[in-house]
Formats: structure tokens, C-alpha cells, sequence
């Protein structure tokens, strides 16, 4: 008896969902086949009540019946909402403009002069190095030829890091991209020039024009001696600065010290605001302070793995973030890392 119902149930489904033509009756087709309170659902509840022979024959009848219900409605539905759907009004033109303009982000003012830096310099036929940010001594101090007693290994002008582990290297965030030379050097032979930006830091105070964190250019020339002399070094500059400026640039030398390069230099420019004939910003001496050169002293080639006398370069750097400032008339080296949005956007 409930055999023959459930099939007839079955048969009045199939007929019935024949005229459903809108999502509406389809909804109240679903109600009474398969809602709870359906005449179908009622005898599957029922199956409980039933001996153990009449499980066996509606059990799996009911099963069956249900799957394939559940299958038509399903059809039924999808071809309903095929039917009925405006796919015109809902297409989306991914190529169309934007109602609204959304704010876009751009590049850092020294980011963006480290890539013009880059550019000239790749042009004048140099290759990009780079180098980890914290570093060994090893590569920082004692290959570069500083001395163990050297100021700049106190904690007055190095973040020194605490070690950890076994190791006997002693780690510390770089305070030059200096430190990267050796490591290029003990990967490649001469003759080679490379470039070395990055960022380096200084425990040392902040003020206008001080801060312990800012961006470093470094640049290394080395091939056979009498190749690579200090007028190659000055040629080099003023050529760089004189792309970098848009003008012709004078580069004036003043003997110093630095224990990676013998002999050592300051070298200055000529002045870029007033064309060197005297004014405030470079103290009416018509020459502006920019940073530090020399030939690479040859305990640093033998740091490296190199013969003592057998390659001969030099080695200069600046302060890009100095160099921004320059360029950018920025008075607060500060305002460079403040993430001001204000600031930032006018670049």
C-alpha cells in the first residue's frame, strides 16, 4: 500500500512540475513534494512505525524517490532562472572608467632618487650589489682594515646586536654599505665596477641634519694597476654629477682618512644653486661637501682573497638621503622618515 503511494506521489510530482513556469510555483511545487509538512515526508517519518520487512522495500523506495525529486526540482530551477534573467542588465564592463577616483600610492622621494641614481650609473657601464642590512664585524670592521680599538666599533656610533647561539660572530645593523665590497669581491674577479645603495644606521642623535637610519650610495672600481688611478675616480664623478645635476660640475678633492682606502679624500662639488659663486647654502665658499673617497687599500684585496699589488681601485659613497635634500630643497632630514602623509605627497 505504501509502496504504490509513494510511486503515485512520484507520478503527480513529475506531472505537476510540467506546468511550473515560474519561480513562484516552483517554490510551492517544493512545499508540498518535499516540505516538511508534505505528504511524502510524512510517510518517510512514518518508516519507524513499520516492521522490519516493509523497512527494507519503502526504505530505500523513499530514498530514491527523494534523490530523484530533489535532482528535477533542481533542473527545474536552474532553467527558470536562466529563463527569467536579464544577463543584459546584469553584464559589468570591466573595461569601463571608474565612477569614483580612488588615491593611489607612489614611490618615496629617496626611492625615487636612488632609481635615477641607479639609472645613470648603469648607463656609465656599472653593475648593482647588494648586501645584508645586519651584518658580521667581520665584513663591517675587521675586513675594511679598522683597527680593534677603532671609535666606530663603540656602542656610541654602532647598534651592536645581542648574540644568540653558539657563534663567534658578533652581529650589528651596517653603518656603511662599505661592508658589502669584500663580499662582492670574494665572488668576483676584476676588472669590475658595481654601485651599492642602501640603507645604513648610526646610534647617533637626530637633529635637522643627522638621523640613525638613512640611505647609503657606494661605488667600487677596481682592474689592473695604472687602469684605475684617482683621475679615473674624479672623471667618474663628474660625469655622474653632471648627468645627476644637468649641468657641468666641478669635483674638488681634501686629503682625509678612512681605513678602508689609501689615500683617502673628502670631495666636494661646486656648488649647484649658486654655480659655485658663493652663497648660503654652501657658506659663500662656492663648494658643497658630499662625501668620501679613495684607492682601496690593498689589505682590503687581500681580505678578499686577492694578491697584495695585483688590482688597484677605488672606492667612493654619499649620503643619498643628503642627496635628496639637496635636490629637493628639503630643510629636516627628519621629514624624509616621518611618514607624513602630507609631506610624502608632494613628491
Amino acid at each position: 500500500m505504501l509502496q504504490q503511494r509513494l510511486k503515485k506521489i512520484y507520478e503527480e510530482a513529475q506531472k505537476s512540475l510540467l506546468e511550473v513556469n515560474t519561480e513562484a510555483l516552483l517554490e510551492a511545487w517544493e512545499i508540498q513534494y518535499l516540505g516538511r509538512k508534505s505528504e511524502f515526508n510524512e510517510i518517510l517519518k512514518g518508516l519507524k512505525d513499520l516492521s522490519p520487512q516493509e523497512k527494507k522495500i519503502i526504505g530505500p523506495l523513499g530514498n530514491e524517490i527523494k534523490q530523484n525529486l530533489c535532482k528535477i526540482f533542481e533542473e527545474t530551477k536552474n532553467i527558470l532562472v536562466e529563463k527569467n534573467t536579464d544577463w543584459e542588465s546584469e553584464r559589468i564592463d570591466v573595461t569601463a572608467p571608474s565612477m569614483t577616483t580612488l588615491a593611489s600610492g607612489h614611490l618615496h622621494p629617496v626611492t625615487l632618487l636612488e632609481n635615477e641614481v641607479q639609472d645613470i650609473f648603469s648607463s656609465m657601464g656599472f653593475a648593482l650589489a647588494d648586501g645584508p642590512e645586519v651584518e658580521t664585524e667581520h665584513y663591517n670592521f675587521d675586513v675594511l682594515n679598522f683597527p680593534t680599538d677603532h671609535p666606530a666599533r663603540d656602542m656610541q656610533d654602532t647598534f651592536w646586536l645581542k648574540k644568540e647561539g653558539r657563534t663567534n660572530d658578533r652581529f650589528l645593523l651596517r653603518t656603511h654599505t662599505s661592508a658589502v665590497q669584500v663580499r662582492y669581491m670574494e665572488q668576483n674577479k676584476p676588472p669590475f665596477r658595481v654601485i651599492i645603495p642602501g640603507k645604513v644606521f648610526r646610534n647617533e642623535a637626530t637633529d635637522a641634519s643627522h638621523e640613525f637610519a638613512f640611505h647609503h650610495f657606494e661605488c667600487l672600481m677596481v682592474g689592473n694597476p695604472g687602469e684605475v688611478t684617482i683621475a679615473t675616480f674624479k672623471y667618474m664623478a663628474e660625469t655622474f654629477f653632471g648627468k645627476f645635476f644637468g649641468q657641468q660640475i666641478t669635483v674638488r678633492l681634501r686629503p682625509s682618512f678612512f681605513p678602508f682606502t689609501e689615500p683617502s679624500f673628502e670631495f666636494d662639488i661646486s656648488c649647484v644653486i649658486c654655480n659655485a659663486s658663493g652663497c648660503s647654502a654652501c657658506k659663500q665658499t662656492g663648494w658643497l661637501e658630499i662625501g668620501g673617497a679613495g684607492m682601496v687599500n690593498q689589505h682590503v684585496f687581500e681580505s678578499a682573497g686577492y694578491k697584495r699589488g695585483q688590482y688597484q681601485g677605488f672606492a667612493w659613497g654619499f649620503g643619498l638621503t643628503r642627496l635628496a635634500m639637496m635636490r629637493y630643497k628639503i630643510p629636516d632630514i627628519r621629514l624624509l622618515m616621518s611618514g607624513d602623509l602630507r609631506f610624502i605627497r608632494q613628491f
